[in-house]
């Protein structure tokens, strides 16, 4: 079940998903800037710390997909940790109309591929492939999660006879 709340804030609204992951809740924080160069100065401070961004570009227009880049190149630049996810909007005017592509779908899987990140194409007027992309984000986050217990610092002493990460998985 995914539950939401939101507000609006200079430059950006926020949402707060509640999502169901492996029998976990996730709370997803979600700032969206919309991509307004008004406060594109202001930016940096919605997306410092992100583990994840959801960066979107117009499939109808070439030139929402450069500037999608240079949103690509900004994180990749002051957030190394964060993962990106790729996200046409307005696929609901493909169907209408494929004459209206004005990204090609294999010069964005390319990009995807080159900077390793998730490409999905939604449309908020449909709701096509929208609950699946906050899925996929949710569940890469309780991953690598997961995966950075597992590889803290310390690790786990395989040759110790009582390893407290052992006992505290196996003895509940």
């Amino acid at each position: 079940s995914i539950s939401s709340v939101s507000l609006q804030t200079i430059g950006a609204a926020f949402v707060a998903k509640v999502m169901s992951v492996r029998s976990r809740t996730v709370t997803l924080g979600i700032w969206d800037t919309a991509g307004s160069e008004r406060y594109e100065a202001m930016s940096r401070i919605y997306y410092r710390g992100a583990r994840a961004a959801i960066v979107c570009y117009d499939l109808t227009d070439s030139s929402s997909f450069q500037r999608a880049k240079f949103w690509v190149n900004e994180l990749q630049n002051f957030e190394e940790s964060c993962r990106i996810y790729l996200c046409g909007t307005k696929s609901d005017l493909l169907g209408e109309d494929k004459k209206k592509r004005g990204v090609d779908f294999h010069d964005v899987q390319d990009y995807a591929d080159e900077i390793k990140a998730e490409l999905f194409e939604t449309s908020s007027k449909t709701g096509q492939s929208v609950d699946e992309l906050f899925q996929k984000v949710a569940e890469d986050y309780v991953h690598l999660t997961a995966f950075q217990v597992m590889t803290e610092d310390e690790g786990v002493n395989l040759g110790r006879e009582t390893s407290p990460y052992f006992y505290s998985c196996c003895h509940h």
